[in-house]
């Protein structure tokens, strides 16, 4: 039979309703059935929408999205409860004592911090400390990289770790050089290499250009994403001419395709 939904506002409604949601005869069967596994490719896609929401200026989207991404938290949080492991108000609690931990110039009697590159460098520093006193981490700079990162913005993190102990090119050019190497190592496997070559060549030179992006101090990820819209904006109006044409993309030769394409690059 089923029961009223809980009553009240805020964050002990949310919980409450994750609760019964998970009940036990009376709960959803989708939920009942799901597990950290199952949700987190949910808890990534909400983390992206939240991001398209901003890039797009719309706060009633992101309030939409934001409440999406806290349902993941409690989501997860209440799965936990269920083994005993820990709760939603663990969460909350240990993410409240790492953000006082992590600015003792603001919580704390730390060194006054006069600008956002100079708390980037603390909390780094801080993360390091307690990565270091873990003792089931191997104390490597490049620790606490989640391997499930974007590829492209894990490359850019695991280049920052290892700026941090000079591992680094300090200016850009011998980057375009490294890439204009790479960039050669790939022709020559795609000459007479083989595919397995020819991915870890293409691969070598992403990694160049992630750290071409990150040494420029360019967002990565941000710079892809704008390319990715332009390519797509002059895409469509390509499409958009063929359907007034009433002749298909598909129904003309890579010449005229490139017109179409040089006309859409004129026309923004």
């Amino acid at each position: 039979m089923p029961v009223p939904p809980p009553e009240g506002r805020g964050i002990d409604r949310l919980l409450a309703i994750m609760a019964q949601l998970r009940a036990r005869g009376s709960g959803c069967p989708w939920d009942l059935e799901q597990s950290f596994a199952t949700i987190a490719p949910y808890t990534i896609e909400e983390a992206y929408e939240v991001a398209d929401a901003i890039a797009r200026n719309d706060l009633t989207a992101l309030r939409d999205e934001l409440g999406d991404l806290l349902f993941q938290v409690v989501f997860h949080g209440r799965m936990a409860e269920e083994l005993g492991a820990f709760g939603f108000q663990d969460i909350a609690d240990q993410c409240a004592d790492k953000m006082i931990r992590r600015h003792p110039h603001v919580f704390g009697d730390g060194a006054q911090i006069a600008s956002a590159a100079e708390q980037t460098r603390a909390w780094e520093e801080t993360k390091a400390a307690e990565r270091a006193g873990r003792a089931s981490l191997s104390h490597s700079a490049l620790d606490g990289v989640a391997a499930a990162l974007p590829a492209l913005t894990r490359a850019v993190k695991i280049q920052n770790r290892a700026a941090r102990v000079g591992f680094d090119w300090t200016e850009a050019a011998p980057i375009l050089d490294k890439i204009e190497e790479e960039i050669g190592e790939l022709r020559a496997e795609l000459a007479d290499g083989t595919r397995e070559r020819i991915e870890d060549e293409l691969g070598d030179l992403l990694f160049a250009v992630a750290n071409l992006a990150r040494r420029l101090d360019c967002d990565a990820e941000g710079a892809l994403r704008q390319a990715t819209a332009k390519f797509e904006r002059r895409f469509r109006a390509m499409e958009a001419v063929a359907m007034a044409e009433a002749r298909p993309l598909r129904d003309r030769d890579l010449d005229e395709l490139e017109s179409l394409w040089q006309a859409a690059k004129r026309q923004e």
